[in-house]
């Protein structure tokens, strides 16, 4: 309606149409004021018809806004040969032959209106369209990173000025695959770490790209994660040296107390059962004398228990199955919890971290279960594969939330996880933990293993 009230003024072509208007309405005249004279060569009506002409050609120029316009003034300067005497103006032929011609006006102009605004808006989605891709472009030269645009099959079809410096300048036509260690998949790249001609460290992040015709392509993004991978291996190797630091003088500390302390409480032991039985000494000493033997031979015990705890002497000595063995049944004497433990797959001797690894794993499971979770009874299984040492501990205590690594009733976290998890990274491996609040704990490790070799053959060494 608002444009239909404003009709291009400013145009000349508009003009002219209204001026064939003008002309057709001054031949209608004429036909009805010397109808005697030109009724044979004109017949009636025919100048009202002829109007669909200039109207028609408004409405194809302008639309409703030049249809209805110029027919409002074909109406306008219609209006007098409607109040000719005698009916000249053929008012009934006119009225009829007028409004199917202000019928026709309309429709036709607002058919053609409909046609050009879905053409403007086709127009704008086009423009939009190509402000995007040029915008796209723009941004895919300039990046900083490699950019690879993949084909359903894996082919590369496009790669930004970064990636033809990095890779080469043919890329187009060869598969990613080729790239990026015959990865197959290209869809599992997302998130994995390749380190490049340049000996820098990138990350894929891959993006999915369908276009109209609904083929699926792909834009390979590499994100430079060189300095965090290195701050990662430093802050690795620190965490790893700690660990070895603490477990030298785990060793240290377990052989200087069996060489010295405990050795001289074994000493004095038996030195009070030698006062004891001497002849002369009073019985009330005696009795002092034995109870001193007593509790030096308490003492002794309780050294060599953390001496094994510190470091047990299986470990090096039998391997990890017998260390795990020794573990269960010093647990279940000084705590009264019943353990199970089971071996799958022949046992054999493996690297001494990943014994200590393990090993580790399982004893701060254990000592975490029974400080914290009250259980009845725990299952440890140590599954041997060819290429990986499986961890199983599960405990029917009270639980807890992983997610703040809080036991049931503990108001302070407990680092144990934190270093389960950081042994378990360190060795190249896996460690997951399952626990609900009242349901228990459940800890599965995966470690990958080295060639192993038998335990007859580590025994004989």
């Amino acid at each position: 309606m608002d444009r239909m009230l404003h009709p291009p003024v400013r145009e000349t072509a508009f003009w002219i149409i209204q001026a064939m208007i003008l002309l057709i309405v001054s031949i209608h005249y004429l036909i009805d004021l010397q109808s005697s004279f030109l009724s044979n060569a004109f017949p009636t009506g025919l100048p009202v018809a002829l109007l669909v002409v200039p109207i028609g050609y408004a409405a194809m120029r302008y639309g409703n806004a030049g249809s209805m316009a110029t027919t409002f003034w074909a109406l306008l300067l219609w209006l007098p040969d409607l109040v000719l005497p005698h009916d000249q103006g053929h008012v009934g032929d006119d009225l009829m032959n007028f409004a199917i011609v202000l019928l026709g006006a309309f429709v036709f102009g607002r058919r053609i209106e409909a046609e050009r605004e879905t053409q403007v808006r086709v127009e704008e989605v086009a423009a939009l369209t190509l402000a995007v891709e040029v915008g796209y472009r723009r941004l895919f030269e300039s990046n900083r990173s490699p950019i690879l645009v993949l084909d359903q099959g894996g082919l590369i079809t496009d790669a930004n000025p970064a990636a033809l410096a990095l890779l080469g300048s043919s890329l187009v036509g060869t598969p990613a695959s080729a790239l990026l260690d015959n990865a197959s998949d290209v869809e599992r790249l997302t998130g994995k770490v390749f380190t490049l001609a340049n000996g820098h460290d990138y990350r894929i992040d891959v993006v999915s790209m369908p276009d109209e015709a609904t083929v699926q392509r792909r834009q390979l993004n590499f994100e430079d994660v060189t300095e965090e991978r290195s701050e990662e291996r430093r802050t690795r190797h620190f965490a790893q040296h700690v660990m070895q630091v603490e477990e030298d003088q785990r060793r240290q500390l377990a052989r200087e107390l069996h060489d010295e302390p405990l050795q001289l409480f074994l000493h004095l032991a038996r030195r009070l059962d030698v006062l004891s039985t001497t002849h002369g000494v009073p019985n009330d000493v005696v009795d002092g004398l034995g109870e001193a033997r007593n509790q030096a031979v308490e003492a002794a015990a309780r050294l060599r228990t953390l001496a094994r705890d510190l470091r047990p002497p299986a470990l090096d000595q039998l391997g990890l199955v017998a260390a795990l063995s020794s573990l269960v049944a010093d647990i279940e004497d000084d705590d009264g919890v019943s353990i199970q433990l089971t071996v799958i797959g022949p046992a054999c001797r493996l690297a001494p971290d990943v014994e200590l690894g393990a090993f580790r794993i399982v004893q701060e499971s254990l000592r975490n279960a029974v400080r914290h979770g009250e259980p009845h009874h725990l299952q440890v299984t140590v599954e041997f594969e060819p290429q990986s040492l499986n961890l199983d501990i599960y405990d029917d205590g009270r639980g807890f939330d992983p997610s703040t690594a809080r036991p049931a009733g503990v108001e302070s976290v407990s680092l144990g996880l934190v270093g389960m998890h950081e042994r378990a990274k360190m060795l190249g491996g896996t460690l997951q933990v399952v626990s609900h609040v009242g349901e228990g704990t459940h800890v599965e490790a995966v470690l990958p293993t080295n060639q192993p070799a038998s335990l007859a053959s580590a025994r004989a060494r």
